[in-house]
């Protein structure tokens, strides 16, 4: 085990949005500065729920990668593979289930709330039962140290802690309990005022163009009780203002505020020039990923390379498992 080794994945859903990138990819960038990280595109995962809908995952994961490298993850510090090519994960998976109680994954807290949130889909599969399994699998197969996660993450979390425990207790220690590497976000809403969601279609994505970012931002919910434009706004119930705290500059922002509390600007003028500040600072990233695209067989050269690197660790780990329980 390493102290320093951390193991975080993301199922492919395609490309991503300005909500992954502060969620998920910058922390990444900087957690690979410091620590051994394994990085994973989870497709196995992506089949607890789309098990009746699979065309689109191997492209999404392409797409999905494309985005990592262009916006920061780099194959050199990071170890980047696709859960599929690893198949230690199915092995433990498997071992792992044979222990796990029922009572632990039904306690699951987003066992129900995903059932009511995806009605339409039939969720009552062991599968979805025991995706918290696979999680585990996916966790301590490399002796994870710690796992990137939010606060409403951790009920998760302890679920691998304690599968991990179980295997300790019944057979010997080989797997150390992951810990928290608590990490904060900041909270992205999409063009009408939720959370940035695919599934909403209110998302502006990394990889789309900056004409396109710039029609986007233009339809964003502002001050709704700033009907005309020679009326005082407020920024704090503006949806739009959302994005200038995240991409213009503390002197500019201030700026902003008090003219748009005493009418001197408007909102059309106000997103236009977020809109002009949030394609400037994706600009670098954006044409990363165009240089990325013109070698069709890079990404897949990535993946394989780091599922290589991953299955040796992995194979090390399942050695000791099986002299555990003795088969």
């Amino acid at each position: 085990m390493s102290d320093k080794r951390i193991v975080s994945g993301m199922r492919p859903t395609g490309k991503l949005h300005l909500g992954h990138f502060h969620g998920v990819l910058a922390n990444w960038r900087e957690l690979q500065e410091a620590y051994e990280c394994f990085f994973f595109a989870a497709d196995w995962h992506s089949l607890t729920t789309e098990y009746d809908n699979t065309a689109a995952i191997r492209q999404n994961t392409r797409e999905m990668v494309l985005d990592w490298l262009a916006f920061g993850v780099d194959p050199a510090k990071s170890t980047v593979f696709l859960q599929s090519h690893v198949p230690q994960h199915a092995e433990l998976n498997l071992i792992l289930s044979m222990i796990t109680p029922v009572s632990w994954l039904e306690r699951n807290p987003t066992y129900k709330e995903m059932q009511e949130n995806l009605a339409t889909k039939d969720l009552s599969t062991f599968g979805f039962l025991g995706y918290p399994v696979l999680m585990a699998s996916d966790i301590i197969v490399y002796k994870a140290a710690k796992v990137p996660v939010g606060h409403d993450q951790l009920p998760h979390l302890e679920i691998t802690r304690e599968i991990a425990r179980r295997f300790n207790y019944l057979y010997r220690e080989v797997f150390p309990e992951p810990a928290a590497l608590l990490t904060e976000t900041p909270k992205v809403l999409g063009l009408d005022g939720r959370k940035m969601s695919k599934s909403y279609g209110n998302a502006i994505y990394l990889s789309e163009s900056a004409d396109e970012t710039r029609k986007k931002v233009m339809t964003m919910v502002t001050d709704t009780q700033r009907v005309r434009r020679s009326d005082p706004g407020e920024p704090d119930r503006c949806v739009a203002f959302s994005l200038n705290r995240l991409y213009i500059p503390n002197e500019k922002k201030a700026e902003i505020y008090e003219g748009c509390r005493s009418a001197a600007i408007g909102c059309v003028e106000c997103k236009k020039l977020q809109a002009e500040y949030l394609v400037e600072t994706l600009a670098p990233f954006r044409a990363r990923r165009e240089e990325l695209t013109v070698h069709p067989s890079l990404v897949d050269d990535i993946i394989e390379a780091g599922s290589a690197r991953a299955s040796a660790v992995a194979a090390e780990t399942m050695a000791e498992v099986r002299d555990a329980i003795q088969l």
